[in-house]
């Protein structure tokens, strides 16, 4: 009783802290691509930009890892620092080497923070509760898509969203703190963090690293290749949209799937979904019945994959907060940054061979899952 009186304590910032923070998400990676294109910046430029998050988001567990404990203390500053780099934006977004910087410190900042709120969610909620909360998140992810698909008319508007959806996470994320339950001493917690091993569990780690490299190009050039071949920015806005309804479906219902099978049968499962995906994209740009038929697929390997990984790497590491840094910046950090910055590269030879290249390292990223089964 006491534990289900605390989930409904924790369930309401948390789940606005999930709507804000991926709507914030889903500006920047939806609509600033483009912005930045129709202000001058080239393929490669764009590449570049959204290769530094990523990045910086890799490197940060390493610091972690040896001279940092991921305490309230840093948690707070890490979400003072996202509302005020997003704020810089707006005077830096005319110099690319200036804007480029601003972005290395902004997957800085948000580095921390999202970490620490899934092992909140996650120690809270449990992995069959967590789709309903994380849910939040995607639906946070698709007003911002219809809306300012709808509205959307230059960069200020893009920025203001930015702002306004950074400072209402830094508000609900300063709420949740308090329901932190790994408070422990900073030395003895470092000292533990010493023995984490990516090596131990090498395959697992590729396969994660491989996953999010194969989504690289998709973030960064799914609007601009289909607005380039002939659909509507309000048509492609409905297909994000319709990507993201599927994820929220399966995170409402994926509770029986998480307790009935195992947590890497789902993870096998939903990255072999992915290399369907990226083949339809390449292949049938233009074919609307297709393309939503691939933007379900987000269901598994967004929604379902997420939350089986999570679940899995909590289950691997006793360093919770250190494991989850890991997954996001090997995942999400280097697999994004080196995806996003070859995805510039290819899609200036090759739009359609952009998609057909992540296939194939989707396809490497469920063989190396069996690998790591066996």
């Amino acid at each position: 009783m006491i534990k289900i009186s605390l989930f409904k304590k924790v369930q309401l910032p948390l789940a606005l802290f999930y709507f804000f923070y991926f709507a914030m998400i889903g500006v920047y990676i939806i609509f600033m691509p483009k912005v930045l294109k129709d202000i001058g910046y080239s393929s490669v430029q764009i590449g570049a930009i959204y290769t530094s998050a990523p990045l910086m988001r890799f490197i940060l567990p390493f610091i972690f890892k040896k001279w940092i404990k991921l305490t309230h203390k840093v948690y707070f500053v890490s979400l003072i620092l996202t509302l005020l780099i997003t704020a810089l934006f707006s005077i830096t977004i005319k110099s690319f080497w200036l804007f480029l910087l601003m972005n290395f410190a902004f997957g800085g900042a948000m580095g921390a923070v999202l970490p620490f709120v899934e092992i909140i969610a996650l120690e809270n909620a449990g992995k069959e509760r967590y789709g309903k909360i994380r849910l939040w998140g995607s639906i946070g992810f698709s007003v911002v898509a219809f809306v300012l698909g709808k509205i959307l008319n230059g960069w200020v508007m893009a920025l203001g969203f930015l702002i306004a959806t950074a400072l209402l996470t830094a508000f609900f994320g300063f709420a949740l703190a308090k329901f932190d339950k790994n408070i422990e001493d900073a030395s003895q917690e470092l000292q533990e963090n010493k023995t984490f091993s990516i090596s131990k569990y090498w395959a697992f780690w590729i396969s994660v690293f491989l996953l999010q490299f194969s989504f690289g190009g998709f973030y960064n050039f799914f609007t601009i290749y289909e607005t380039s071949s002939g659909l509507s920015l309000d048509t492609v806005s409905y297909l994000w949209i319709f990507g993201v309804i599927c994820e929220i479906l399966m995170l409402i219902f994926q509770g029986p799937l998480l307790k009935g099978y195992s947590l890497l049968t789902l993870l096998y499962i939903s990255t072999f979904s992915t290399v369907f995906r990226w083949l339809i994209v390449a292949f049938f740009p233009k074919n609307l019945l297709l393309l939503m038929l691939a933007q379900a697929t987000h269901a598994l390997n967004f929604a379902l994959y997420y939350t089986a990984a999570i679940a899995y790497v909590y289950t691997l590491y006793s360093q919770k907060k250190l494991a989850q840094q890991f997954f996001l910046g090997i995942g999400f950090g280097l697999g994004g940054a080196l995806g996003a910055m070859l995805s510039g590269i290819i899609y200036k030879i090759s739009p359609s061979g952009l998609f057909v290249f992540e296939a194939l390292s989707a396809f490497f990223a469920a063989i190396l899952l069996l690998i790591h089964k066996k």
